[in-house]
């Protein structure tokens, strides 16, 4: 998704466009979170629009999140506190999380990216959701990776969920 001018504004008509099943995996991603957390770190937090589900589901919910792109936490400041201009493939934050949740923000990271991110936040946290697409071969290798179990499937996109 890295080709596509992905500004803020423009951004929900944009990956709803890419991902036809959007709303879907937003909605599954929160289900699939095991127990209602209290510190929650979010990876790709881009316009909030995850952060913003989770808090619906989980109201007692402190979110941290992450972006790498000024824009997005430019704008995601508008409506949260606590937003970070970092790299995934950067040191996590001090945790520990209860929740570590990456929804649409890992897809360009490479296998051994990917690999890295599961073992730092196993290190740091009691539970991973991440949904994105996935090949079947690294979708596997992710359920390796984290130890965690796919809560939901459609095409190439996929819930994966962790417990530790």
């Amino acid at each position: 998704m890295g080709q596509f001018d992905w500004t803020p504004e423009a951004y929900l008509e944009r990956i709803r466009a890419q991902v036809p099943h959007y709303d879907e995996l937003q909605e599954q991603a929160i289900a699939a979170v095991p127990f209602s957390p209290e510190r929650v770190l979010e990876l790709g937090m881009g316009t909030g629009e995850t952060t913003r589900r989770l808090i619906e589901a989980h109201p007692d919910a402190w979110v941290i999140g992450l972006d790498s792109s000024p824009d997005m936490v430019f704008r995601a400041r508008k409506d949260y506190d606590d937003v970070q201009l970092a790299r995934m493939e950067d040191p996590l934050p001090d945790g520990p999380w209860d929740l570590v949740l990456a929804v649409l923000s890992t897809s360009e990271l490479s296998d051994d990216q990917l690999q890295a991110l599961c073992r730092r936040v196993r290190e740091h946290s009691r539970s991973f959701v991440i949904a994105d697409r996935f090949s079947p071969e690294k979708l596997r290798a992710l359920l390796g990776w984290t130890e965690g179990k796919v809560t939901w499937q459609s095409e190439d996109l996929a819930v994966v969920a962790a417990e530790y």
